[in-house]
């Protein structure tokens, strides 16, 4: 029997020193490893524990990472243990097999975004036009398949993010708000299109799944399991599946509990 485990990274499996939410004092605070270094700091962590938890993975399923993250970005991260064969990056739009792009996989998802959802251009012109540049701190596209924006949170008006996610879906696409990163994204474009395609080629039994974000919704529905943490927007807004664990463990502790659930599942 063959289980695979596709899993978001940021803010489920890594974190960010704002994001990891060490609320215990410092003494008891856990020891942490650094798995991802930008222009020469360290980003990215998750616990020892978690570490030693994913190297093990990786000797009863096939660890899938799963990311909105661009190719260049998920190679800047460096998990534990062996190298995944698989990895899934651009929220789908990019499957790459033993870190090398697939590129009949890349035409499909250009054949389907073409064929229905409204033009990149169309999109991120639309965003640049309508958001003020007291919040708009950078504005950016994704492996020309989606578009994001870097805002001050603390100034974005709730109605912008209302007005344009209604906007967004009269042309199949989808948006959603992480932390300081506001993404759209053409409704096609998911992550669980690409988690079925690999588990096609490996003969997949099972899938067991995490996210945080909105945009892992789809994942976590497609899995046969599915875990989320106690925080982001799928905590924030509720959201249930019956056959989802919603964690109540929030911070770089959320990672380490969903790796151990993993881990006994696959087991």
């Amino acid at each position: 029997m063959t289980i695979l485990v596709a899993s978001d990274l940021d803010r489920t499996l890594i974190y960010s020193a704002a994001a990891l939410a060490l609320g215990m004092p410092d003494a008891r605070a856990p020891r942490l490893l650094c798995v991802e270094v930008y222009e020469s700091r360290p980003l990215s962590y998750m616990t020892e524990t978690a570490a030693g938890l994913l190297a093990g993975l990786a000797r009863t399923a096939t660890f899938v990472p799963t990311t909105t993250r661009t190719r260049e970005q998920y190679g800047r991260i460096r998990l534990p243990g062996p190298v995944p064969e698989f990895a899934i990056c651009a929220n789908g739009g990019e499957l790459l097999v033993r870190g090398e792009s697939d590129t009949g996989w890349r035409r499909r998802v250009e054949r389907t975004l073409a064929a229905e959802c409204a033009p990149l251009d169309e999109v991120r012109a639309h965003l640049v036009r309508t958001a003020d540049p007291a919040w708009l701190l950078k504005e950016r596209t994704a492996e020309d398949l989606f578009a994001y924006l870097v805002v001050d949170r603390s100034l974005l008006p709730d109605g912008w993010v209302r007005e344009l996610t209604e906007w967004a879906r009269a042309r199949r696409w989808s948006v959603s708000l992480q932390g300081r990163k506001l993404y759209a994204v053409p409704e096609p474009l998911t992550k669980s299109a690409a988690v079925a395609e690999v588990a096609r080629r490996t003969g997949a039994s099972e899938v067991l799944a995490a996210g945080d974000s909105l945009l892992d919704a789809d994942l976590l529905l497609a899995a046969d399991r599915g875990w989320c943490p106690g925080h982001g927007e799928l905590a924030d807004v509720g959201w249930t599946a019956p056959h989802v664990t919603a964690l109540e463990t929030r911070g770089v502790l959320a990672g380490e509990e969903i790796l151990g659930a993993f881990g006994g599942a696959a087991a």
